[in-house]
């Protein structure tokens, strides 16, 4: 062979070896493997270990929590970590876990310790899994007449629950980031001169979004629209829009015109 026909087929060697070295350097790192045993062997309720009140219980990929306005988490055990994969994943680093005894790091860092329950009136605590609905739960109405300028107006306001839910975020004792869930609300409000219908529309919540903050009103809940005043810019209405079992709301103001247009604005800072 001609010292040209071994310089190809070693150029040809090269290449190829240099196309396979290239193609395994780009290759992606596998995604941890999530520990299945260790899941399996958290099943249970689990109660801390100086409080003795119960925490949660741990059923299949589920976390579910004794109050039943808490919403039910899954979750994953990842090499030494607890991921829970609720709105936001939340990480709780694991310090222990064995059949009776479980640590974990939670957010602000200290140490949870829980053991397993051994108690089989605990299960009582979660018998309830639906939760409670805290908004009104039913049809309000409210009727107003108005004179203004030697015209009579009339104003309906109705409040619809609806199933509609709403997630709000916090801590709980164990420092461990859940979820309640509540209901919101549809708000019909009609207008009418006499017998002439001035306005009509049904308010939900996102009708709002330029008066509150996004990141606050997927936490709020459309609680209440309320006829204020009347005045020669239209018909002034009082929004309020709540975070439940929060002192904090939400006041807007919806102005209806006399010739059925609407505007909203935030007058109030938040309460």
């Amino acid at each position: 062979m001609t010292n040209k026909g071994t310089f190809c087929i070693l150029s040809v060697v090269f290449a190829v070896t240099l196309f396979f070295g290239c193609g395994n350097s780009n290759k992606r790192p596998e995604a941890p493997v999530e520990d299945l045993n260790a899941k399996a062997m958290l099943a249970g309720i689990w109660i801390d270990a100086d409080e003795e009140n119960v925490v949660f219980k741990i059923k299949g990929d589920t976390i579910y929590y004794p109050d039943s306005t808490t919403q039910p988490v899954k979750f994953r055990i990842v090499q030494d970590t607890m991921v829970l994969m609720g709105s936001t994943v939340s990480k709780y680093p694991i310090t222990h876990k064995s059949e009776h005894l479980f640590e974990f790091k939670n957010q602000a860092g200290d140490i949870v310790k829980l053991v397993k329950s051994e108690e089989p009136n605990d299960s009582l605590y979660f018998v309830r899994h639906r939760p409670i609905v805290l908004n009104q739960g039913k049809v309000i109405k409210s009727d107003t007449v108005v004179t203004y300028s030697g015209h009579k107006y009339h104003s309906y306001v109705q409040v619809n629950p609806t199933t509609f839910k709403v997630y709000r975020s916090f801590y709980n004792a164990e420092g461990m980031e859940i979820e309640n869930i509540y209901y919101d609300n549809i708000i019909h409000v009609s207008l009418f001169k006499g017998a002439t219908k001035l306005f009509s529309k049904d308010f939900r919540k996102n009708d709002f979004v330029k008066a509150v903050p996004s990141s606050m009103l997927k936490q709020c809940v459309l609680s209440d629209i309320r006829l204020s005043e009347t005045d020669a810019d239209g018909f002034h209405y009082i929004t309020q829009l709540a975070i439940p079992d929060s002192p904090s709301s939400f006041v807007v103001e919806l102005v209806i015109t006399f010739n059925g247009s609407f505007n909203i604005k935030r007058f109030e800072g938040m309460s």
